[in-house]
C-alpha cells in the first residue's frame, strides 16, 4: 500500500498493523471536515513519512514508563525493528511493544512509511481505558481523533538529544474534556495527551505522553504514561488540567 499525500485513511492504514486494528482506526477516523481538511497536528502526527529517510536494517529504541497512584508503576521498552522492503525501500516494521505479560501483540507492517509507534502506544492507551472505565475502544479513538483535528495547541521548545539541542513541536489534547459523555467516564475527564515531534531524530518521534491529573490542588497524577526515543529526555511536565472540578 503507497501513501497518497494528505491521503489520511491510506496514510492511518500503512501506520497500523493488522486489517482489523486498521479498520477500527478508519472507521473512528474518517476526516471531519472536507478532502484535504487537515490540522497542523493531523499532518504532523498522522500524514507524515519520516521512516522514507532512513536506511534499514535497523531498530528505533524508546523507553516506556508508567507512574502515579491509581495502579503499580513499571518501567518498560519498545522496539521497532525496521528491515528493508522487497524493492530496497524502507520499512517492513516489526515491533516489540513493552515485555512480559504486557506486551502488545502486533504483526508485522508490511510498508510503514509513517512511524507506527505512535498508534500503538495510542491503541493501547485505548486497551487501558476499555478496562479501566468499561468503554468501548472505538469510542475513545473517535474523541481521540477530533480532538487532535479541532482541539489540538501547538508550540514549539528546544529539547536535548544526544547532546544537542534540537527542535521540537508539542501537541496537546484534552479529549474528554468537552466529552458529552463525561459523568460516565469522570475518571478520564482530565485526561490528557503530548506529542512531541521533531524531523532531528530518527522516526519523527521524541516522546509522547498521557496523563490523568488527580482533583485538586498539587497531587500526584492519578497515572502518567511516557514513551521517549532512546537519547532524549523527559519533556517538561504538562501543568495541571483545569478540566476537572
Amino acid at each position: 500500500m503507497t501513501i497518497a499525500a494528505f491521503d489520511f485513511r491510506r496514510a492511518t492504514a500503512s501506520l497500523l498493523a493488522g486489517p482489523a486494528l486498521a479498520a477500527a482506526w478508519l472507521l473512528a477516523c474518517t476526516p471531519a471536515g472536507a478532502a484535504n481538511d487537515f490540522s497542523e497536528a493531523e499532518k504532523a502526527l498522522f500524514l507524515g513519512t519520516p521512516l522514507v529517510t532512513l536506511h534499514p536494517p535497523l531498530t528505533l529504541d524508546y523507553t516506556f514508563r508508567k507512574s502515579g497512584t491509581l495502579e503499580a508503576p513499571f518501567d518498560d521498552s519498545v522496539k521497532l525493528d525496521l528491515k528493508a522492503r522487497e524493492d530496497g525501500q524502507c520499512c517492513a516494521v516489526a515491533a516489540r511493544f513493552l515485555g512480559g505479560d504486557r506486551a502488545l501483540k502486533l504483526p508485522e507492517v508490511d510498508n510503514a512509511q509513517g512511524n507506527p509507534a505512535l498508534m500503538y502506544f495510542l491503541e493501547r492507551d485505548i486497551r487501558e481505558m476499555q478496562r479501566l472505565t468499561g468503554g468501548q475502544p472505538n469510542y475513545f479513538r473517535k474523541r481521540i481523533r477530533m480532538a487532535v483535528y479541532q482541539g489540538a495547541t501547538m508550540r514549539a521548545l528546544t529539547l536535548p538529544y544526544r547532546g544537542a539541542n534540537v527542535a521540537v513541536r508539542e501537541f496537546t489534547i484534552a479529549p474528554y474534556a468537552d466529552d458529552p459523555n463525561r459523568a460516565r467516564f469522570e475518571k478520564l475527564a482530565g485526561k490528557h495527551y503530548a506529542f512531541y515531534m521533531s524531523d532531528a531524530v530518527p522516526g519523527g518521534l521524541y516522546a509522547i505522553r498521557a496523563r490523568i491529573d488527580a482533583a485538586g490542588g498539587n497531587a500526584a497524577p492519578l497515572m502518567q504514561e511516557e514513551m521517549l526515543i532512546e537519547g532524549a529526555q523527559t519533556p517538561p511536565s504538562m501543568p495541571p488540567s483545569t478540566t476537572r472540578p
